[in-house]
């Protein structure tokens, strides 16, 4: 009996009880003959999804690089999206600025990522 007592007790252990990371954040992307268009342009740092739609007639790579003064932000990229497809790239993103790219496309967007958005720790219903 008291062998039972004593392995009911457990480990007194001490953790840490660290915030969950924010919310992913989603971000889309079209791509034309023209231009790399991405909306919206400015967010918060942290966890982002971004879903990328091919409009063009040829498949491409969509490349998501930081760019400018200390650019040390992840890289991420995507694998060939087929014409009229889509993808999505999920990566960290860090403050400063993000480069949204394709070859073929003359014009890259830029996503400007600012100061890290609040903890998810109080949201519900979130996985």
């Amino acid at each position: 009996m008291a062998l039972a007592a004593a392995a009911g007790r457990g480990q007194q252990t001490n953790y840490a009880n660290d915030p969950r990371p924010p919310s992913p954040l989603t971000v889309t992307a079209s791509i034309n003959a023209q231009r790399v268009s991405i909306s919206p342009t400015r967010v918060g740092a942290g966890p982002i999804t971004l879903i990328v739609a091919n409009a063009t007639y040829t498949s491409l790579d969509v490349p998501v690089e930081p760019v400018g003064a200390g650019a040390a932000g992840p890289s991420a990229q995507s694998g060939p999206i087929n014409p009229g497809g889509t993808t999505s790239i999920s990566f960290e993103a860090r403050s400063g600025h993000y480069r949204v790219s394709a070859k073929g496309a003359p014009e890259a967007a830029t996503l400007r990522v600012g100061r890290p958005r609040p903890s998810a720790q109080n949201d519900v219903l979130l996985p």
